[in-house]
């Protein structure tokens, strides 16, 4: 399963900005996917955790 922020319509973040207001906390959004992590070799794992580094980001290889 893979998280990532929500993309929300109007409707949905004012709602969320109403209760942010109310309880006097910010709240994030997350949504979640079911996804097939790819098997990949130690040369494609080196190059992918390269790049994480590089970017300060984490990278997840998947099956399409």
């Amino acid at each position: 399963m893979l998280c990532s922020y929500s993309e929300l319509n109007n409707d949905a973040l004012n709602a969320i900005q109403k209760l942010e207001k109310e309880i006097g906390k910010p709240l994030l959004s997350f949504s979640c996917k079911d996804i097939k992590p790819a098997l990949v070799e130690q040369e494609t794992l080196d190059k992918i955790q390269a790049l994480e580094k590089s970017l300060s980001l984490s990278l997840v290889a998947v099956e399409n």
